[in-house]
């Protein structure tokens, strides 16, 4: 993303993992800390353009990406700092604003979830697996999994030994406490959802909901970094993949670049909302509905979660509350 203001295009400034701060090709790694930040604080209200490198002194900077293709020979310090001032220096490069606390947290509270929802489901994978090689079938689903299990060690109590028993048992009182901490973690996206107004715009498109609102404002924020809504679903990896040359156009399937997580949440949101679009008169409906019957359920799926992610440029970028497609 490229930042919008003024001043951020008058002053490069660039973030790294590591204490290197260089100034017109000057090395002043070896200086004191408090030295080091005084001589930031001295670049930052020059009026000329300065290019720095440093380990996060403030938050109000830019990061910069794509820097590898510019790094020479060997890796080091001091190739990696040219790289960074070269690739700042090209004015088509992308920047991306550095988040508030807020959207930190966001983020934070949804990358913990995900965790929990990856433990839970390597559970109840293994646990259906050591079923299997019993002779005994459990659904896949979370719900359905936990109703089951009881029933299929009661009907068959006399044939799994006691170990057998106690490590199923072991298992299923995991999933539970797994599924207590998501649960808390849902507590703390609808707290996060009741202070944002950007968050309540986005969750009442169709296929939105609480966990892709935030996730979205958390990732995105100012949208108006985007130009248009295509830029935002092509940096989520929503467009095709293209490959041309020698004047033909090659389009492949989708890029699936930028935030798998994201895209994953509209997709999902997506297939829900084709669910129940069966029956429906409106024109989204209508249109999803000849588009299913022309490209399939998983491509019509994907165009929707395209079309969404142009609403949520729009929704993000301007004050208009969002408007739901009128009943034809």
């Amino acid at each position: 993303m490229r930042g919008a203001g003024a001043g951020t295009r008058a002053r490069t400034v660039t973030y790294c993992a590591f204490d290197l701060l260089v100034d017109q090709g000057e090395d002043i790694t070896q200086l004191p800390l408090v030295e080091r930040k005084a001589r930031l604080a001295k670049l930052l209200n020059e009026p000329r353009p300065s290019l720095l490198f440093v380990n996060h002194f403030d938050n109000e900077a830019h990061d910069i990406r794509y820097v590898t293709a510019f790094v020479k020979t060997n890796k080091n310090d001091r190739n990696d700092a040219e790289a960074i001032v070269e690739a700042a220096c090209r004015p088509t490069m992308h920047f991306v604003p550095v988040k508030s606390v807020e959207q930190q947290d966001m983020e934070a509270v949804h990358r913990i979830r995900e965790l929990l929802v990856h433990q839970r489901t390597a559970l109840i994978n293994q646990a259906r697996g050591l079923l299997g090689e019993r002779g005994l079938v459990a659904a896949q689903s979370p719900g359905a999994f936990k109703r089951a299990l009881p029933k299929l060690l009661g009907a068959c109590e006399g044939e799994l030994t006691r170990t057998c028993q106690a490590l199923f048992l072991e298992i299923s009182q995991q999933i539970e406490q797994l599924e207590q901490r998501i649960a808390h973690a849902d507590e703390w996206i609808k707290a996060f959802m009741r202070r944002s107004a950007l968050c309540k715009k986005i969750a009442a498109i169709d296929g939105g909901g609480a966990v892709t609102a935030t996730a979205m404002v958390a990732a995105v924020g100012d949208a108006r970094e985007f130009k248009n809504g295509r830029h935002l679903a092509a940096w989520l990896g929503l467009v095709p993949r293209q490959y041309s040359s020698g004047g033909k156009s090659r389009l492949s399937g989708i890029s699936k670049r930028g935030d798998t997580y994201l895209r994953t949440l509209l997709i999902h949101g997506a297939r829900a909302v084709l669910r129940y679009m069966v029956g429906k008169s409106d024109a989204r409906s209508r249109w999803l509905q000849d588009l299913v019957a022309r490209r399939g359920y998983n491509r019509a799926a994907v165009a929707l979660a395209n079309k969404n992610a142009r609403v949520i440029q729009a929704l993000l970028s301007r004050e208009d509350p969002y408007r739901s497609p009128a009943v034809a």
